[in-house]
Order: C-alpha cells, then structure tokens, then sequence
C-alpha cells in the first residue's frame, strides 16, 4: 500500500495556494472573475448577482480534501482496532486546537496589534508564529526527545504562553483593543467544526457510507425547516459557544461528506494496486483534459449565466468520458470510473438545483453550490490522479504536494512571516506600485504566494509539519 495519495496532497495544496493568492491580489483594475462572484472589484458585497468564479472553488476544495483525508487518518485507525469513543475524543480535541487557531492567528496578525503597523507587531506576529510550532508541530519533534512526555510539555507550555501573550495584548488595529473571543478567522472555525462533527460522522459511519450520506437529508431538512417556529428551529439556534458552533456551519457537510467517499475510492486503489501498470497513456491524457474541461467550463459558463449552454457541454464531456473510462478495466480505470460516477451524479444534481435560491451563490451559499462543486472536486482528483500517480509528473507537481501536506503553516505565513519581515526592512513602504494596473495587482499576488510556498516548502522538507 502507498505511504500518501498524492491526488488528495495536490488538490489540497491546490486549494490553500489558490486561496493565498486570492487573498493577496489587489482587485482594482482586475476583471471581475479574478474575484468572488459576490463581491466584485471596487464594489461591496451584493447577493443578487450569481454564478461562481475560480476563487469559489478554493474553500470546498479544500473542505473536500479535508473529507478525502478521513479514510487515512481515521480510517486506518478503525482498521488498527482503534476504540470510537477515543477517536470522537481525539477529534474533539483536534476541533479546540483548531477553534484557538482560529483566535490566535486572527489575534496575532501585524495590522491587528499596531495601525499602522510597527516594529513591535512584526516581532510579535514573528514570534507567534514561531510559537505554533510548540503548539502543532510537536509530533514532528517528538523525534528528537528521549522521553515522550517532553513534547507534551511543551505543547502545553505554547498553548499557555500563547493565551497570555493574546490577552495581555493591546490591539490597536481593531475596535475592541482587548483580547475577544470572537475575533477570530471564520474559514478556520468552520474547518473546526468539520474536524470534529465530521469526524463523529465517519467514525460511525465507518465502511457504511450510505448511512453517511443518509445524514445529508436531515441536515437540509434543519436548514429548511429552521425559518418556521419550533423545535427545528430551536435546534438551529442553539449553541452553548457561539464563538466556536453554529449549526449554520453544517452546511460544509454537503462538501465534506462527499469527500470522505471520494477518500474511499482513493485509498481501495491503493488497496487494490500491486503492479503500477500504464495500459493506455493516450485515454488516460484525454480523460485528465476532459475532467480539467468540466471544471473550466462549469466555471465559465455558470459565471456568465449561459445555463442551457452548460447544461448541454457539461451533458456532451460527461457522456464522452464515460466511453473513454468505460473499456479500461485496470486498478486505474476502476478508480476513476468511480470517480467519474460520483462527480457526475453530484455535479448534475447541482446544476438541476441552480434555479433554487435565485442561483447558484457562494454567499449567501446554496444547495447547488454544495453538490456543484463537490462534483468538480471529484473530478479535480481524478485530474491530479493521472498527473501525479499515474504518469507521476511528481517533479511539476511537488510544490503543490509539500503545500498539500503543511497546509497550516502556508495559511498564515503570508501574515505571520512574510508581511512583517517585508515591514521590517521597509519594503511595504514601496507597495503602492502594485496599485498601478492590473498586471502589477494579480503580480503583488503572485509573488506573496510564492514567498509562502517556499516557507512551507522549506518546513515541509525539513518534515516540520503542524498537526492538531
């Protein structure tokens, strides 16, 4: 059995790359496909315009490769003879770690300790983020000690050190210059939330994933039963900490459940594979293009509202994969075929819900965005699949799969590490070039990615990974 699925690593590190430098662009001369659907250059957020762009693929993208991870993570461990409630314990914890994430990154970011941003907020959002290697990453340094409960000392002692420094801290870059609970980074909250409710799920669910997916109906039966009086509702609105639940996030269970199953398949191939044999290197190319050809069209046509259109182009490359998949009855062709079979089902169920809800939107998000792009992610997969585990473009491919692997660590770096030391040396004094064009907007963007895919390559390589 393969020691990673470097299908799920590369989507991953697709998804937190896409999501930095999405971030880091200046919009103003940009078109509006370089931006959320939402919230187009130079205007404010207005829920009455539809479609998706590149950039609303980036969080269920990653959601996604968070459900793909499962059947390794929590998988091989049911198949140790793991007990379930020390697993639901062990992904309770992993929800809290990330919950503080959460707070402390917000918390520790330049522009939040000082506006504008001095030399004392470089050091401390410097320091916090050579902190949370004491805080994540002491499983990769339990290597280095000799006795195991070292590491968790100092575990301990950064997150204590890490809750003090945030509470006696005086933020004079937000409105509240004391510590706030919940003042926090809401994509990581929802990324808690599946960590832990998710997981529940999968541990109970384990080799039954119809019972998994017979979980999706009665989470979309709270959330349309929640805008009436009565006890659905009262269970919509409960939370015994609003900082950190709200049954709204549930809603990512439509994208993470689905990959959990797309997990599944993965990890069955690299069950089933004993002999990497390439039967046919031409259906293989023509079946990643297709797959690449789904995701850029529905993309393409959604945002520019041509539905009919998409409907039909999606319906013509779907029936023209099927026949490329059909005769290829390999570990390979087994494993996409499946994938090929779920993404579809999901995509189309998407596209027949995008009149619901006005449209298919990521904010306020809809059920056809849920299934829509859960479809594309199957098919992203079975794209990175044939690039990186069948013909193995391992060295075009490797900055996504070490991304992939240290995805916390690339978050914040751009925050952490690169804008204060770029503040400290008075570069960011020159910033204002990249307002020129549109040209040196996307390129302020680019580079403040790669600067953080090194730092995160670097780690990765030095096998300094942050884990919860």
């Amino acid at each position: 059995m393969k020691t990673r699925a470097l299908s799920i690593d590369a989507l991953r590190g697709f998804a937190i790359i896409a999501m930095i430098l999405s971030g880091q662009m200046i919009l103003t001369y940009l078109p509006a496909w370089m931006a959320h659907a939402q919230v187009p250059p130079n205007s404010s957020f207005n829920p009455n315009i539809y479609g998706i762009t590149w950039v609303d693929l980036v969080f269920p993208f990653f959601l996604f490769s968070m459900g793909a991870a499962f059947p390794f993570s929590l998988g091989s461990k049911l198949e140790n003879g793991i007990n379930k409630w020390s697993l639901c314990l062990d992904s309770f914890y992993r929800g809290i770690q990330l919950v503080f994430f959460a707070i402390f990154f917000m918390h520790m970011k330049p522009f939040v300790i000082s506006s504008p941003v001095d030399i004392k907020a470089c050091i401390i959002s410097l320091s916090s983020f050579a902190l949370m290697f004491g805080m994540f990453a002491t499983d990769s340094f339990s290597r280095y000690f000799k006795k195991p409960k070292i590491s968790s000392y100092i575990k301990f002692a950064a997150f204590a050190l890490g809750f003090t420094l945030m509470l006696l801290t005086n933020y004079q870059g937000k409105d509240n210059h004391n510590f706030d609970i919940y003042y926090s980074d809401i994509i990581l909250v929802v990324l808690a939330n599946m960590a832990f409710l998710a997981s529940l799920i999968y541990i109970f669910t384990f080799k039954k994933p119809i019972y998994r997916l017979l979980v999706l109906p009665f989470i979309m039966a709270v959330f349309l039963a929640s805008t009436n009086e009565g006890w659905v509702k009262q269970l919509y609105d409960f939370t015994p900490f609003a900082w950190a639940y709200k049954f709204y996030y549930l809603k990512y269970f439509f994208i993470v459940i689905p990959g959990t199953i797309a997990g599944e398949y993965v990890k069955e191939w690299t069950v089933a594979t004993q002999n990497e044999v390439r039967e046919n290197d031409k259906k293989a190319i023509v079946a990643s293009l297709i797959s690449l050809a789904i995701i850029v069209g529905n993309v393409y046509f959604l945002f520019v509202r041509e539905l009919e259109i998409n409907v039909v182009v999606t319906l013509g490359l779907l029936v023209l994969i099927y026949f490329v998949l059909k005769p290829n009855a390999s570990e390979f062709g087994v494993f996409w075929k499946n994938l090929f079979s779920a993404g579809g089902y999901c995509l189309m169920l998407g596209l027949f819900l995008e009149a619901y809800e006005g449209g298919i939107r990521k904010d306020s998000s809809t059920y056809s965005y849920y299934f829509v792009t859960s479809g594309l992610a199957f098919f992203a997969i079975l794209f990175f699949s044939v690039v990186c585990d069948y013909f193995k473009c391992i060295r075009a491919t490797k900055f996504l799969i070490l991304t992939g692997q240290n995805p916390m660590i690339a978050y914040v770096a751009t925050s952490l590490v690169i804008m204060p030391i770029l503040t400290l040396f008075t570069i960011t004094e020159y910033f204002d070039v990249f307002n020129e064009n549109a040209f040196t907007g996307f390129l302020r963007g680019l580079l403040l990615t790669m600067f953080a895919i090194l730092i995160t390559i670097f780690f990765s390589k030095k096998k300094w990974f942050w884990r919860t």
